[in-house]
């Protein structure tokens, strides 16, 4: 019996959805899934409970020893990183101290927002940790200055009188010119080459199935979705399941390589 984590998001029960109800020949392995937000996957592979998850490319910066990081199923491209956003009629000066509500200290949205406040020198003055699916709903309640929201809510924001500060992403791709490294699949490397070869394979059958099968994966997905419309559901799979998503590149391992080498220079990262 391995545990298997990934997330409620769209892009994952659109990835899992036939692996997870058991719609594949597995050869004999027995999977215990657990579908969580990111943030708690990460806290419960960083305890080594999970066999196999999803986890943010931040948090494999504290896993690598032990967990490998899967050619299949992970979250990288263009155009689809974390976004700063504050209220639209909200007036934020250079010398301001913030407070900006996160979605988790082990989200790659985290690092990448650390990152850019250092590079630019912009003052924190208090960090609130708070699930995905509640940061647009604090700005706006004007609970927070600003906030680092994820997922669908680049497609949603501006329901909630939102105003882009700054896209993480963008600011990415700039600096790097490589593509975005946002999260991916681990597995234990105790569980064995071939064992971890065998998911890979299954991880990829199973996007194969949604592929050619949409109609039938939608109503599993929008189970598991924040309250999601089909167009926004269909926008979120489209961006963050991609040829990045079926096969990891060698230029996708470079910008791994490069967000942990960036994470490396950060002093207190290696202090979590």
């Amino acid at each position: 019996m391995l545990t298997f984590g990934f997330s409620p998001c769209p892009n994952d029960t659109y990835i899992f959805y036939a692996l997870a109800n058991g719609l594949l020949e597995v050869g004999g392995v027995r999977f215990q899934f657990i579908i969580d937000d990111v943030e708690t996957l990460n806290n419960l592979t960083m305890q080594r409970q999970l066999d196999i998850s999803k986890v943010s490319c931040h948090a494999y910066f504290f896993l690598k020893d032990d967990y490998e990081f899967l050619s299949c199923g992970a979250a990288f491209g263009r155009g689809c990183g974390p976004i700063v956003v504050k209220r639209d009629n909200a007036v934020i000066h250079p010398d301001d101290e913030l407070t900006v509500a996160v979605p988790g200290k082990l989200t790659t949205a985290y690092l990448l927002f650390e990152l850019f406040c250092n590079e630019n020198k912009i003052k924190v003055k208090k960090v609130v940790f708070m699930p995905f699916n509640e940061i647009m709903s604090s700005v706006s309640k004007g609970q927070v200055d600003i906030g680092v929201i994820i997922h669908e809510g680049r497609f949603t924001y501006k329901q909630y009188g939102l105003k882009e500060v700054v896209d993480l992403g963008k600011w990415w791709e700039d600096t790097t010119r490589l593509p975005i490294p946002l999260g991916g699949i681990v597995a234990k490397r105790s569980i064995g080459k071939e064992m971890i070869s065998r998911i890979e394979h299954l991880i990829a059958q199973s996007i194969d199935y949604s592929d050619r099968n949409i109609d039938n994966v939608m109503p599993y997905i929008k189970n598991h979705a924040q309250e999601l419309s089909d167009s926004v559901i269909h926008e979120h799979i489209a961006l963050y399941v991609n040829e990045y998503t079926r096969q990891l590149t060698d230029e996708c391992r470079f910008a791994l390589d490069k967000l942990i080498k960036m994470a490396e220079g950060v002093n207190r990262w290696q202090r979590l």
